[in-house]
């Protein structure tokens, strides 16, 4: 978790403090929120959906701005989901199952399967889209 737009932007470019981090090792999904100090979660966005490397990675605004105006932007960008805060874990749920179903999570994993028929994500945790659970 960072603490603001610039520190999410050098964290996902593997720039500044995250210069070692192995750019290959992508979140499976990333929680935006629209109100960021220093570079603000729609210009976060707008970067990565202009990165070839990242650009379907799947991003979900979580936010407490209810500005339909943030809604048609964050669209227009590509985001794959908009919620508002406070989240209700069901909306929240939902929508992590929708990306599930699409196949936006696994899209570049690497995956095994546990002994209950789960996958996991050898290159980072996923969500089971038949339980609706975080599996690491």
């Amino acid at each position: 978790m960072v603490e603001d737009g610039q520190d999410a932007l050098d964290y996902i470019f593997c720039k500044a403090k995250y210069a070692h981090r192995d750019i290959n090792q992508l979140p499976a999904l990333i929680l935006l929120d629209l109100k960021l100090p220093k570079i603000d979660g729609l210009e976060v966005l707008r970067r990565i959906r202009t990165a070839e490397i990242i650009k379907r990675l799947p991003v979900v605004i979580l936010t407490s701005s209810k500005r339909n105006r943030n809604i048609a932007i964050s669209y227009d960008l590509g985001v794959n989901s908009y919620i508002r805060k406070p989240v209700d874990f069901n909306q929240f749920a939902e929508a992590v199952s929708i990306l599930v179903y699409i196949g936006l999570l696994s899209m570049n994993r690497h995956r095994q399967y546990n002994r209950d028929g789960l996958y996991l994500c050898v290159q980072g945790p996923c969500f089971c889209g038949a339980t609706g659970r975080l599996v690491k």
